[in-house]
C-alpha cells in the first residue's frame, strides 16, 4: 500500500529482506525520536524477528518525507486469539512503541495514524507495554475510531545519578546499610568494568551460564533457557553495544568472573535488562542487588541519561531504592467494523484480571475500565 501527499509516502513493508536493510534510516530515526528506548532500536528488532518472527506475518508501517524515513510502527500479524496486528518483541521487550521523527511530528503522526486505520480494517491494532509519554500516545489521541486503554505491566524507575546521590535520597537508618554493603564490596575486592564490543558476545555466554547457575533447582524463564533466545541475545546485544545502545559489565572476584549484567540504552534511558551471578556471592554475603546497582548507577549516570529503569516487574529488592512506579499501558485501535474485536479483547482481559484477583484471594469490584 503506498499512498503521497504534501512529499509524504506510505508504505507496508512485508519483506524480511527489506527489514534488514532499514538499519541505517532506522537507526537515525531512532535518535531523532526522543521517547524511544532501547527495544525501538533496529538491532534488537530486527534481530527478534530473526528469532521469533513468522513468514509471511512481517507488518511494518514506513512513513517517508522527500524519501527520508520519519515514523515506523514495527507490527506483525496475528489470527489468534483474535485478529490483530501487534508490536514486534514479544513477551521479551519490555517497551513497545512506534517511532516519530520529533522534527516532523505533526504530519507523520497524522500519516502514520491513517495507515494504522487502514490496516485496522480488518484487524484490531493492539500495542502491549507502552510507556508513558510514548510517540504511540500521540497516535492514540488523534485516533478516530473506536479505542481503548488499560493498565499493563508495573515498572519501577530511579534518577539516572550517581551511587552516592542514589543513597542519599533514601531513609537514614537504610542508607547507613547500604553504605555498608558498598564498602564490604571494596573489601572483599569486588571490581568491575565494561566489555569493549568485540568481548559481548563471550560476555553474554557466561551471563546466561552464571544465570543458569543463579536459578539452579529454583523456577527460572524457561524462555531465557532456549537457543533462540541466546542467539537473540547475542546478536542484537553485539550491534547494540558498537552503537553505544547496549553496555555488558562484568564483575570479577579473586580474578574469576563471578558477575555479568546487561544494559540497554537509548538518549533517555539506562535499563537493567539481565544478569547472573555466581551463587559463591550469597556463601560470601554479597549483597548483588546493591552491587548491580552501584556498577549500573556509573553508568546511568555517565551516560547522561535521565532515568534509570530496573523495567518490567515488582520484586521486593527493588524497593529499597525507593522508586517511582511507572505503569505500561496495553493500547487498542480499531474502526468501526473491528470494533467487536475491541470489545473481546478488553473483556478477555477483564477476564483475566479476575481470575487472576480469585487465586490470590482478592475481593472486590470489578476493574473500571
Amino acid at each position: 500500500m503506498i499512498s503521497a501527499g504534501r512529499a509524504l509516502s506510505v508504505e507496508v513493508c512485508t519483506d524480511e529482506r527489506a527489514f534488514g536493510e532499514l538499519a541505517g534510516e532506522w537507526e537515525r530515526l531512532f535518535r531523532a525520536c526522543p521517547s524511544a528506548t532501547p527495544f525501538q532500536s533496529h538491532a534488537w528488532l530486527h534481530s527478534w524477528w530473526l528469532s521469533y518472527g513468522s513468514p509471511g506475518r512481517l507488518r511494518l508501517v514506513l512513513v517517508r518525507r522527500g524519501g527520508e524515513l520519519v515514523a515506523v510502527a514495527p507490527l506483525m500479524r496475528m489470527y489468534r486469539p483474535l485478529p490483530a496486528l501487534v508490536a514486534i518483541g514479544g513477551t521479551i521487550t519490555d517497551f513497545c512503541d512506534v517511532l516519530l521523527d520529533e522534527a516532523a511530528a505533526g504530519e507523520c503522526t497524522s500519516a502514520l495514524a491513517d495507515a494504522l486505520g487502514e490496516l485496522a480494517r480488518t484487524a484490531l491494532i493492539d500495542f502491549r507495554e507502552v510507556r508513558p509519554g510514548s510517540a504511540l500516545e500521540r497516535v492514540y489521541r488523534c485516533w478516530r475510531g473506536p479505542r481503548h486503554r488499560m493498565r499493563d505491566s508495573l515498572c519501577l524507575e530511579l534518577p539516572a545519578v550517581p551511587m552516592d546521590e542514589l543513597v542519599g535520597r533514601l531513609p537514614t537508618s537504610r542508607a547507613r546499610r547500604i553504605r555498608n554493603k558498598v564498602n564490604q564490596l571494596a573489601r572483599l575486592g569486588v571490581e568491575w568494568r565494561v566489555v569493549r564490543h568485540d568481548e559481548t558476545e563471550a560476555a553474554l555466554g557466561r551471563l546466561l551460564e552464571l544465570h543458569r547457575l543463579q536459578w539452579q533447582d529454583r523456577k527460572v524463564s524457561p524462555e531465557h533457557m532456549r537457543p533462540r533466545f541466546l542467539e537473540h541475545l547475542v546478536r542484537s546485544a553485539v550491534s547494540m553495544a558498537r552503537s553505544g545502545e547496549a553496555a555488558v559489565t562484568e564483575f570479577v572476584l579473586e580474578g574469576s568472573v563471578v558477575a555479568v549484567k546487561l544494559n540497554l540504552l537509548s538518549g533517555g534511558l539506562a535499563g537493567l535488562y539481565m544478569y547472573g551471578f555466581h551463587p559463591q556471592l550469597r556463601e560470601r554475603k554479597v549483597d548483588v542487588a546493591t552491587m548491580l546497582l552501584c556498577a549500573s548507577a556509573d553508568l546511568a549516570s555517565g551516560g547522561g541519561h535521565r532515568v534509570f529503569s530496573l523495567l518490567r516487574g515488582d520484586e521486593p529488592y527493588k524497593y529499597r531504592w525507593c522508586p517511582e512506579t511507572v505503569v505500561n499501558e496495553r493500547l487498542l485501535l480499531a474502526r468501526r467494523r473491528t470494533a467487536p474485536l475491541l470489545a473481546a479483547a478488553v473483556g478477555e482481559a477483564a477476564a483475566r484480571r479476575r481470575a487472576k484477583k480469585v487465586l490470590r484471594g482478592e475481593s472486590g469490584p470489578p476493574d473500571q475500565e
